[in-house]
């Protein structure tokens, strides 16, 4: 049977992470996708780690690398989306670990001339250094469960909230009845849309900003519509230091947001205008 999504896998370094998020790729109640691992300059325990991925994978699965010349996601994302078997595309970071309904949940929600919108829990520090494959293939994060409401309420963990899986749509409606927007960790979307806007500004060369409210702002202007998958499409974050955001991306966004059209000129192609 053909593939029906690509699953894009951001990463750099960090394999223990990106075993986790795979760990949880296995047990998805939907198995008809091919998994992109878009690398943004890995060494070689990364290679060597998805070389031996592929050999026991029930899916197809690519590695599509750069090298490492500083922050440049946007770059090797919009090559994973060149890359790109299917005509729909899920993005997830390869530092979070999807809910076995993930897949099955962006693709059942999925409306044209829509990107859907997610979120994450963001598991503490004890949590995440307590995670192993086989803690996650039991079961272990399929729902909220004690640990992480210990950490909740000592402030370790936040956003519990968005781990309560709600198959209803009426009532995750009414529950989450905010404007949907894009998080970089945690959206789909049709190809042709990102190709419509030129995919990911690659003038982007810090975290912040340039995967998520970037596009967000182009893809508007293309009268795009967001829709939430918030409490079905549910992902969790695995614990890092907070990432500081570039103050370079916040002059980059604004210029985007002055020049005010859809389309970037770094990005799936290079463009040039008078």
């Amino acid at each position: 049977m053909q593939d029906q999504a690509t699953l894009i896998i951001s990463v750099y370094n960090k394999v223990n992470y990106l075993e986790l998020a795979l760990a949880a790729v296995a047990r998805q109640t939907w198995e008809n996708f091919e998994i992109i691992i878009a690398d943004d300059g890995s060494g070689q325990e990364m290679k060597d780690f998805i070389n031996n991925y592929r050999l026991t994978s029930k899916f197809h699965v690519r590695h599509i690398w750069q090298e490492d010349s500083g922050f440049r996601k946007n770059k090797i994302l919009n090559e994973a989306i060149k890359s790109a078997a299917t005509s729909y595309l899920i993005f997830i970071d390869g530092d979070c670990v999807p809910h076995r309904c993930f897949v099955k949940a962006h693709l059942s929600e999925r409306v044209a001339n829509s990107v859907l919108c997610g979120s994450r829990v963001m598991l503490s520090e004890n949590i995440t250094n307590s995670l192993t494959p086989e803690k996650i293939i039991n079961g272990y994060l399929d729902k909220i469960n004690l640990d992480m409401l210990s950490d909740a309420i000592k402030g370790k963990a936040t956003r519990l909230e968005e781990g309560i899986f709600i198959k209803n749509e009426l009532i995750r409606r009414i529950k989450n009845r905010k404007k949907a927007s894009i998080l970089g960790s945690n959206f789909s979307i049709e190809k042709k849309y990102l190709e419509m806007i030129n995919g990911f500004n690659e003038d982007y060369i810090g975290p912040g900003l340039g995967e998520d409210t970037d596009i967000q702002f182009r893809l508007r202007l293309q009268n795009i519509n967001f829709k939430s998958v918030k409490n079905y499409a549910i992902l969790y974050h695995l614990y890092h230091s907070k990432t500081v955001e570039s103050t370079e991306n916040q002059k980059i966004l604004a210029e985007t947001m002055k020049r005010n059209v859809p389309t970037c000129v770094n990005g799936l192609t290079k463009t040039v205008y008078d």
